[in-house]
């Protein structure tokens, strides 16, 4: 993990604690009501982040809330649905690991806790969750980023994801790639929250550099597997042009340790959710 930014754990949840989840999270989608004026496309190209969830309040304010973000191509221009509401999700977050039960259970497991201190963390807290599908057929490419672009702490280097597969992830499905020794050299960019009376409620500070692609790595993993990802290493997602979904839970934690949280994450804690610790 330390020479490396990320270490992929094989078998670390077993299939039963996958379906846990993919079944509760079948019941909030069937529950799912977002007004038309709500719906926002997920997306990690930057022009088209600034404009949907940059110019969102209902992406600002989603840390402690469970709130649900839709496919590219899904919604017509007056926010209906062009294809069934379950298969439009792109994902759900932010605070699965706060307020949904399966959910929590998981993030706070007692192997999730052990290996929170095989690592060396003393003051872990939760900052966020997300549940990610990766639709059939257009489940969207995930442009090359670090997580610390967005979830950025003073020192760096203090920001940790778990990224466990509830489906096979394959190469043709979507699968991470990683490009291996990239958390040693900073971060190049930030998306913080804008000034007041902006266009929009975030903006990007700095760029992301042109990334070799023949740097990167596939890091193909079976249901069950845990990936573990350093908050500064490169990595990124191709489109799912297969015809099976690739879903992913995955939350990050912070060593909040002699930690600052930037005052200009768009991710903030609330008075009804501070970030709880992960050692219950």
């Amino acid at each position: 993990f330390h020479k490396d930014g990320f270490l992929v754990l094989e078998q670390f949840f077993s299939a039963e604690e996958c379906d846990s989840m993919r079944s509760q999270i079948q019941k909030i989608v069937a529950e799912m009501e977002v007004p038309p004026h709500c719906r926002t496309e997920f997306s990690t190209r930057e022009e088209e982040q600034l404009q949907a969830q940059g110019s969102s309040d209902y992406f600002l304010t989603s840390g402690d809330k469970i709130r649900f973000f839709f496919e590219k191509g899904v919604l017509d221009g007056k926010g209906n649905f062009l294809i069934p509401k379950e298969k439009s999700v792109s994902k759900i977050g932010h605070a699965l690991h706060a307020y949904d039960p399966v959910f929590k259970q998981i993030t706070h497991s007692p192997k999730v806790q052990e290996l929170g201190r095989k690592l060396g963390l003393e003051r872990p807290v939760v900052v966020q969750s997300m549940y990610i599908f990766k639709q059939p057929g257009i489940g969207g490419e995930v442009t090359p980023h670090q997580d610390a672009t967005f979830l950025h702490t003073e020192p760096l280097g203090r920001i940790l994801g778990f990224w466990i597969a509830l489906e096979d992830a394959t190469q043709e499905n979507g699968c991470l790639w990683f490009i291996p020794g990239s958390h040693t050299n900073g971060i190049t960019r930030r998306m913080v929250r804008a000034a007041s009376g902006a266009s929009t409620c975030v903006e990007f500070v700095g760029s992301e550099p042109a990334y070799d692609d023949k740097q990167f790595i596939p890091l193909p993993i079976s249901k069950g597997g845990l990936i573990l990802i350093h908050g500064e290493v490169v990595h990124k997602s191709e489109l799912n042009s297969s015809d099976s979904s690739r879903h992913a839970f995955t939350f990050h934690v912070m060593e909040a340790k002699g930690t600052s949280w930037s005052k200009e994450n768009w991710l903030q804690p609330t008075p009804e959710l501070p970030f709880p610790s992960l050692y219950t």
